[in-house]
């Protein structure tokens, strides 16, 4: 093995990665998700766009999350052993704790990705699919249109274990659940 080469290089012969590793792997780039023992890394540069709207809609969840929740940006979800996840936001049913590293599925209530052009598979396919099988209640998907957030907001359906479509938000979002929710969505990048 090339000592010059990053350790993230060379993955275990047998097994591949597992989702514990992102915590061990030295000099690992950041935003780096593993989906299936397969690293994931950010292929081209974060539009202001994107990150705009994961800051604002992190914000809008904190504001109205109940007591006892916390509200994440750009953490794992460690959702099997071969796979570890990086949502936009999420928002999870556990106190907050300055030492988290990942949620696991049964603490999150709202898992939020923010579409962009490198992403679009994994955020339209790829991961609700594995976010419905992990139990995860709630998935919104966010489009750009016209400049402008559209939430596409899904529910568990817990007998399919499959997303079902509960609506499609183009000015502004507002449910009961995971908890009551109110964003102005124009706000978010206005």
């Amino acid at each position: 093995m090339n000592a010059a080469l990053p350790e993230w290089l060379h993955p275990p012969r047998d097994s591949g990665w597992e989702a514990d590793d992102l915590d061990t792997i030295s000099d690992l780039p950041r935003h780096t998700e593993l989906i299936d023992g397969a690293l994931v890394f950010r292929t081209s540069p974060q539009r202001s766009w994107h990150d705009r709207v994961i800051r604002r809609l992190t914000s809008a969840l904190e504001d109205q999350a109940p007591q006892g929740h916390t509200v994440e940006a750009q953490m794992t979800i460690r959702l099997s052993v071969k796979s570890r996840p990086e949502p936009d936001v999420i928002a999870a049913s556990v106190p907050y704790d300055p030492d988290r590293t990942r949620f696991l599925p049964e603490e999150v209530a709202l898992v939020v990705e923010l579409v962009s052009d490198e992403s679009q598979e994994r955020d339209r396919e790829t991961k609700p699919f594995k976010y419905a099988r992990a139990g995860i209640p709630h998935f919104w998907r966010v489009e750009e249109e016209h400049g402008l957030p559209v939430v596409h907001s899904y529910e568990l359906d817990e007998t399919t274990q499959a997303y079902v479509a509960t609506g499609i938000h183009r000015e502004r979002i507002e449910t009961s659940v995971p908890f009551d929710i109110d964003i102005d969505l124009a706000r978010l990048t206005h």
